[in-house]
């Protein structure tokens, strides 16, 4: 199951996106090289194909996610991860997205987020291959870390879950409260306010199951529909 180190959850949403800024011809020339790669032994969990190196690597891409719970509308920056940007682009445009259902949400102190990306709702799916890392490297130091290692995924952040260094697929978490993390989660974005609202709505139903901190989220969270616009 890919983790974000307690693990995270699906959110079921829908995409509406347009974007700022273009690529100039200096940047078609340095296009990055994500390593976008197939995982037979991962297969897709929906037929979806493998996309090629981005061209636009400047810039952001407004993304109005839609669920059954409300909108949760994204901003992704292509400069800070062009790799991950194109990727979640690519998939949203072949309704990779669609129907899906948040499958974990956490709420221990120090990591409060809602993963989605995963069709299957079980943690196991994604597109059927990987990619390279884009990990941050502006956060804030945890405080009270021994280890100093340690960084604060701020409120709002959109990231990549994954299974280890470079397996970065579909799952992506949403980060309900600040969130204390090794800097191994590549950050391609951020969740606009009226999507925090949504957010906040789902995390307080609680969590389905045993573990009161870990595990399916009560309120079901189901995304309907994507509608890329301006890419």
């Amino acid at each position: 199951m890919r983790r974000i180190a307690a693990g995270l959850a699906v959110a079921a949403l829908a995409v509406v996106f347009t974007t700022t800024g273009t690529a100039t011809a200096q940047e078609d020339l340095v296009r990055p090289d994500c390593g976008y790669t197939a995982t037979p032994e991962e297969p897709a969990a929906r037929p979806v194909s493998i996309p090629h190196n981005p061209w636009f690597i400047k810039g952001k891409v407004l993304v109005k996610v839609k669920t059954n719970q409300g909108d949760i509308p994204l901003l992704l920056d292509r400069a800070k991860a062009p790799c991950t940007t194109h990727s979640f682009i690519h998939l949203a445009l072949r309704g990779f997205y669609n129907n899906t259902e948040c499958h974990r949400l956490t709420a221990y102190p120090t990591l409060k987020v809602l993963q989605c990306g995963d069709p299957t709702a079980t943690g196991e799916g994604g597109p059927g291959y990987r990619y390279k890392d884009e990990l941050p490297t502006d956060l804030q130091p945890a405080p009270n870390d021994p280890t100093g290692q340690r960084r604060i995924y701020p409120r709002g952040t959109l990231a990549m879950a994954n299974a280890g260094p470079d397996t970065n697929g579909s799952q992506f978490f949403l980060v309900q409260s600040d969130s204390v993390l090794r800097p191994n989660y590549s950050v391609f974005g951020q969740i606009l306010p009226e999507g925090l609202k949504t957010l906040d709505k789902i995390a307080a139903g609680g969590i389905a199951g045993e573990n009161p901190l870990d595990g399916s989220p009560n309120v079901k969270s189901v995304l309907r529909w994507v509608l890329p616009l301006g890419v």
